[in-house]
C-alpha cells in the first residue's frame, strides 16, 4: 500500500516544476569530471540515496526479475567536440538479492557510474546527458525518473583522431533499448513519411479529437449495451424528475471524473502497453463476463443487485449519500468494462504524451473523450425521472428487464472471445458462438410474443404493435445469424463474434473455395505454413515481420503492413468488407504482401527476445513486441493502422487509420504501389 501511495502522489507532482524537488528526496545527483590525460577524461555520476532505497546495477537483468527495476540509461546529446570511449561503467560490487521474483542486482547509500570519453576539440564545451533511472525499497518501487546532467570540459587538447559527429543519443549504453531492438529484431529502415513537418497540436484540437473518440468508443460493444442498463438503474432509483436530473448530472460527473483522474494515473503506473494487455487478460476478462453474466441474471430475475439493509438505512440518515454511492459505481461499472474498447484510445494519448515530454496532452484529451461519454449517458439517465411519474401498470418494465437480461448474455460471450483468440484456445470458435446467439436471439423473439414466460412476469394477454415489431425484429435477426452457420459474412457484427476463419476447420467448408491469388511454385510452398487467410478466406496474410519481407523480396512486391489485433472489431470490419471488395481484392492477392502484427496476441516471447522497452515496460509477449514496434515507429497506438513498406522497411506511404470508403483506400494502396515501382 505504502508503494501505491509513493507512485500516486510522484504522479501528481510530475505535473508541475516540484518533480525535481521530489526526486531530491531520495536521491542526490553530484556529476564531476575527472581527467585521465591530455585528450581523454572520465564522465563521473555519483549517487548518494537516502537509506533503505536501492538504484539498480548495470548488470540488472530486469527479465530475471519478474520484469522488476530499470536499469540506468544514460543518452548522450550529440556533439562533435568528443566521442564516447566504450560504455558506462559502474565501479564497486553491487548487492544481490534473490526472493520470489527472481535476482536483482542493486546499490545501497552510494552509486557511481563513468564514462570515458576522447576529446576531439581543444576548446571549451560542455557534456549533456539524459540519465533514466528507478529507485526501490523493499516496499515497491517509485516511478522512473528522469535527471539531466551536464558536464563542463575545459583545459583539454584534441586528440587529432577526430571523427564523423555521431548521433550518440541513439548509441548510447542502455539495455534493451527501442534502438537496440531495431537493430536485433526489427530493421525499421528510414524514418516514417510525413508529407509536412509535424506542429504540436493545440489543446483545443486535442480536446476535439478526444470527443470524437469518445463518441466512436461510444457504439462500441463494450460502450453501447450499458446505455439500457444505466436507464434500468436510475428507474429504480428516481423518485422524481428533479432528483432524477441532479442524479444523472452526478452520474456524467462521476465519469468524467474517473476516466481524467483515474485514467491518468493508471496509463501513468502501467505504460502505454498496460490497457493493452489489460484488454486481453485471462482474468480481467474473465471478470469481465462475470460482471456481464450477473447483471443478466439480475435482470432475468434471478436476484435484485442492491446495498445491504444496514447499508441502506446508514445512508438514508446521511441525506441519501448511498444513493450517490450507487450512482458512483455504476459509473465505475462502465469505466471498468469499457477498458477493452478504450485501452487503445488512452493508451495512444499516453504515447503522445512521452513524445511531447508533457501529462497535459492525455489529460485534455481524456477529458474530452470522458465528457462525449458523460453527455449522452447524462442525457439518457434523465429519462428514467419521466418514466417514473408513469402509473406502475402491466408487465412491461419486466419484459424490458428479460431482453435486455437476454442481450447481455449474448454480449458476454465478447469477452471470452476476446481471450480465445489472444491465447489461440481455439474453444470459442465462430461456430459455437454464432449457435449461443442465434438461440439467445431466437428465445427473445418467442417471449416478446408470449409464447415463454418467467416465474415474475404477469400474463401477456394482448400484443402491443411495438412489442410485436421487436419480437419480428429479434426472429429476423436470429435468422440472420443462422446463415452465419454456413458462411455468410454477418458485417452487423464484425468485431463482436470471432472472424471466419477462426471456424472449427479454419474456414475450409464454408469459404465456397475462395481463389487466393497465390503463385503456385517453389517459393509459395517455402511459406505456404507461414501464410494465414483472413476476411473470407482469399486473402492471405503473414503474422512474421521478417518472414513476411523475405517472402515479399523474393516476389519483388511492396508490403502492406498491418498493426491489428484480435479484439479490434474495426480490423475486422476492413478485412471482410474493404480487402474482400471486388476493387480492393485484386490488388492485395497480386501485388501486395501482407503482414498483420496483431498488438494483443499473448503468445510468450522465447527469453532472448524478452526485454525492456523504455517507452512500453516488459516486452513479454508478441503482442508486446509489435505494440512495441508501432508505438515506437509510428507513435500511435490505433488499431488498425496500416501503411505501405518496402522490403527494407521505408515507408512508401503515411500510415492510416480504419478507412471503410473503397475509393479512400484504394487510392492509399495506389499510392504505395506507384512508390515501390519508383
Amino acid at each position: 500500500m505504502k508503494a501505491i501511495l509513493f507512485s500516486l502522489f510522484f504522479l501528481s507532482l510530475s505535473f508541475n516544476s516540484k518533480a525535481q524537488d521530489f526526486m531530491s528526496q531520495f536521491i542526490k545527483w553530484n556529476c564531476t569530471t575527472e581527467k585521465i590525460d591530455e585528450n581523454h577524461a572520465n564522465l563521473v555520476f555519483t549517487a548518494k540515496l537516502v537509506p533503505e532505497y536501492h538504484i539498480f546495477s548495470l548488470k540488472h537483468d530486469p527479465m530475471a526479475a519478474d520484469g522488476t527495476g530499470i536499469v540506468p540509461e544514460f543518452n548522450f546529446k550529440a556533439n562533435k567536440n568528443f566521442k564516447m570511449v566504450g560504455k558506462v561503467f559502474e565501479l564497486g560490487i553491487p548487492h544481490v538479492q534473490k526472493d520470489e521474483l527472481g535476482t536483482s542486482h542493486y546499490f545501497e547509500n552510494k552509486a557511481v557510474f563513468k564514462q570515458k570519453i576522447e576529446i576531439l576539440s581543444d576548446e571549451d564545451f560542455s557534456v549533456s546527458c539524459n540519465l533514466y533511472f528507478q529507485l526501490c525499497n523493499h516496499e515497491g518501487c517509485l516511478p522512473p525518473f528522469d535527471y539531466a546532467a551536464n558536464f563542463k570540459i575545459s583545459g583539454y587538447k584534441a586528440s587529432g583522431d577526430a571523427l564523423p559527429l555521431v548521433d550518440t543519443a541513439n548509441n548510447s549504453q542502455t539495455i534493451d533499448t527501442d534502438s537496440n531492438l531495431a537493430q536485433k529484431t526489427i530493421k525499421q529502415g528510414q524514418a516514417p513519411i510525413e508529407p509536412k513537418e509535424k506542429k504540436k497540436d493545440s489543446n483545443l484540437v486535442i480536446f476535439i479529437a478526444g470527443f470524437i473518440a469518445g463518441l466512436v468508443a461510444l457504439v462500441t460493444p463494450c460502450m453501447f449495451p450499458m446505455i439500457p442498463m444505466t436507464v434500468t438503474f436510475f428507474t429504480k432509483q428516481s423518485k422524481t424528475r428533479s432528483e432524477g436530473i441532479f442524479k444523472a448530472l452526478v452520474y456524467g460527473a462521476s465519469i468524467v471524473l474517473i476516466y481524467v483522474v483515474f485514467g491518468i494515473i493508471f496509463t501513468a503506473i502501467m505504460g502505454p502497453l498496460g490497457l493493452n494487455d489489460l484488454s486481453t487478460n485471462v482474468w480481467m476478462n474473465l471478470i469481465f463476463f462475470s460482471i456481464f453474466v450477473l447483471f443478466a441474471f439480475s435482470f432475468l430475475g434471478a436476484f435484485e443487485i442492491q446495498l445491504p439493509n444496514s447499508w441502506v438505512n446508514k445512508m438514508d440518515k446521511q441525506a441519501d449519500r448511498g444513493g450517490y454511492l450507487g450512482i458512483f459505481f455504476m459509473a465505475f461499472t462502465l469505466g471498468l468494462v469499457s477498458f477493452s474498447c478504450t485501452g487503445p484510445i488512452i493508451g495512444s494519448l499516453l504515447v503522445e504524451a512521452a513524445t511531447s515530454g508533457s501529462y497535459l496532452t492525455p489529460a485534455v484529451g481524456m477529458t474530452g473523450f470522458s465528457l462525449a461519454l458523460a453527455i449522452p449517458f447524462t442525457l439518457f439517465a434523465i429519462f428514467p425521472s419521466w418514466l417514473n411519474s408513469l402509473p406502475q401498470s402491466g408487465g412491461w418494465l419486466n419484459s424490458v428487464k428479460v431482453v435486455l437480461g437476454l442481450a447481455e448474455l449474448a454480449l458476454a460471450l465478447k469477452f471470452l472471445s476476446s481471450v480465445d483468440l489472444a491465447y489461440h484456445w481455439g474453444l470459442l470458435t465462430r461456430e459455437w458462438f454464432v449457435a449461443i446467439w442465434f438461440v439467445l436471439f431466437f428465445i427473445m423473439g418467442i417471449y416478446l410474443l408470449g409464447k415463454l414466460r418467467f416465474s415474475h412476469d404477469s400474463p401477456l394477454e394482448k400484443l402491443s404493435v411495438t412489442r410485436f415489431m421487436f419480437a419480428l425484429l429479434a426472429l429476423v435477426f436470429s435468422v440472420y445469424l443462422f446463415t452465419g452457420m454456413f458462411g455468410a459474412p454477418l458485417t452487423l457484427i464484425d468485431g463482436i463474434a470471432p472472424p471466419r476463419t477462426h471456424s472449427e476447420d479454419n474456414f475450409r467448408w464454408v469459404n465456397g473455395g475462395q481463389e487466393t491469388g497465390l503463385v503456385e511454385d517453389s517459393i509459395s510452398a517455402a511459406y505456404a505454413a507461414e501464410m494465414h487467410p483472413v476476411g473470407d478466406g482469399s486473402i492471405l496474410v503473414f503474422h512474421d515481420l521478417e518472414i513476411g519481407r523475405a517472402y515479399a523480396k523474393k516476389r519483388n512486391l511492396p508490403i502492406l503492413l498491418d498493426f491489428t489485433g484480435h479484439a479490434c472489431q474495426n480490423c475486422r470490419k476492413t478485412e471482410s468488407t474493404v480487402w474482400t471488395n471486388d476493387e480492393i481484392r485484386p490488388m492485395l492477392q497480386k501485388q501486395f504482401v501482407i503482414i498483420s502484427l496483431y498488438v494483443d496476441d499473448r503468445e510468450v516471447l522465447p527469453k532472448s527476445e524478452q526485454r525492456i522497452s523504455k517507452l512500453s515496460g516488459p516486452i513479454r509477449t508478441i503482442g508486446n513486441k509489435w505494440a512495441d514496434f508501432q508505438m515506437t515507429r509510428y507513435k500511435s497506438f490505433q488499431q488498425p493502422l496500416y501503411v505501405v513498406t518496402d522490403h527494407q522497411g521505408n515507408d512508401l506511404t503515411e500510415a492510416i487509420g480504419y478507412t471503410p470508403d473503397i475509393k479512400s483506400y484504394k487510392q492509399f494502396l495506389e499510392g504505395g504501389i506507384k512508390r515501390f515501382a519508383h
